[in-house]
């Protein structure tokens, strides 16, 4: 049997001060620690960071600057692990603090496999890792969001049996209860393809960055993996044993047949455009056909102020091709666009030679 993990959304870790809602995180480790003692293993992912940095500080109202946003995790950070530890060595368990980027799960594989490596041996130990991303040092570009996707990440990465997402409601809805009051709830999703006609929204929380959606789409990674996914209220008692037991509790996501990778599920569904390439027709038809990177000769318009690390669509006679993590900002790419390699390399001698890298690429 895989390890569990669980995932702890901000609403579920800190009250509206950003103080740590003490008996749900007990109640968390309780059942975290029942497992162990099963013999299973566990890994705790846990947001919660900034709030606990905004609740010592005493701001009022989540931050918006990248920098702010930082030093509040860098307050709340230690203060965060320290009650996951508490609890956790109450029960007799030890834990680990594991602080990821997106880089260490989805730049270059010597990374990805340093990242499994570690949580493996943790779990080896019979220590519990609680991971949370480094937001200290996560650029606003390239970010996990509300560790949804960094939980299906890393369930993927340890080969979980089950992935249990803890949110303030009881689970998937098709429509948001608070705005709607026809919203029915949905006990299992076995076809992704039903998630089509429900409105699941983006809408957050006072201290969370996520929302439903973001957890919807962790869960269809999680499944187009192979892995199961439960979406479950976390402040009811005995979610995370309901969900491992198989009892109906949440909402069940059950795993596909199908596999794909992970990032470009993140990359497809959760990661936000920030412009636009244009390509010819020669660059569409390798993209689609031939799996290839793109190159800067097949680009024919950049639209947008993108950075290097932005998700960008790509277009072509203005229909959809894909999207992509882009190599290169905007404005480089306009200075080399329409070049071969060798004259492009000329030009900006220190840039990536693809526009998008084929690994970073996913078809519409």
């Amino acid at each position: 049997m895989g390890p569990i993990v669980i995932k702890l959304g901000s609403s579920i870790v800190a009250d509206d001060a950003g103080q740590p809602r003490a008996e749900v995180l007990a109640h968390v480790c309780e059942q975290a620690a029942a497992l162990h003692r099963a013999d299973r293993g566990v890994a705790i992912v846990t947001s919660g960071a900034i709030a606990r940095g905004m609740g010592a500080m005493g701001f009022p109202e989540r931050p918006r600057a990248i920098d702010e946003l930082q030093a509040a995790s860098a307050v709340g950070q230690g203060k965060l692990y320290a009650v996951y530890d508490e609890l956790l060595r109450h029960h007799g368990i030890a834990s680990g603090q594991v602080l990821l980027t997106f880089q260490d799960i989805s730049g270059e594989r010597r990374h990805y496999l340093n990242a499994r490596q570690t949580l493996r041996k943790l779990l080896e130990w019979r220590v519990v890792p609680v991971i949370n991303e480094n937001d200290t040092t996560a650029t606003d570009e390239i970010t996990f969001g509300d560790n949804d996707f960094l939980a299906a990440q890393v369930s993927i990465l340890i080969g979980a049996e089950l992935l249990v997402l803890l949110t303030s409601t009881d689970g998937l809805y098709t429509a948001d209860p608070r705005l709607d009051p026809a919203a029915e709830p949905v006990r299992a999703v076995e076809d992704p393809a039903v998630l089509d006609g429900f409105d699941i929204r983006q809408t957050t929380t006072t201290h969370g960055s996520g929302g439903m959606r973001s957890k919807v789409v962790a869960a269809e990674m999680a499944t187009a993996a192979g892995i199961p996914a439960v979406i479950a209220n976390g402040l009811a008692q005995g979610s995370i044993a309901a969900a491992v037991a198989g009892e109906p509790v949440g909402t069940r996501f059950a795993p596909q047949a199908g596999r794909y990778s992970s990032f470009k599920l993140w990359l497809k569904y959760a990661k936000t455009a920030r412009g636009t390439i244009a390509v010819d027709a020669g660059a569409a038809f390798a993209l689609r056909e031939g799996g290839t990177s793109l190159l800067p000769v097949g680009v024919v318009a950049v639209e947008g102020d993108f950075d290097a690390g932005d998700a960008v669509d790509v277009v072509h006679a203005g229909g959809p091709v894909g999207k992509g993590i882009a190599s290169c900002s905007a404005a480089d790419l306009r200075r080399v666009m329409g070049l071969k390699s060798e004259a492009a390399r000329e030009l900006l001698p220190h840039r990536d030679e693809e526009a998008i890298h084929r690994d970073h690429f996913v078809l519409a």
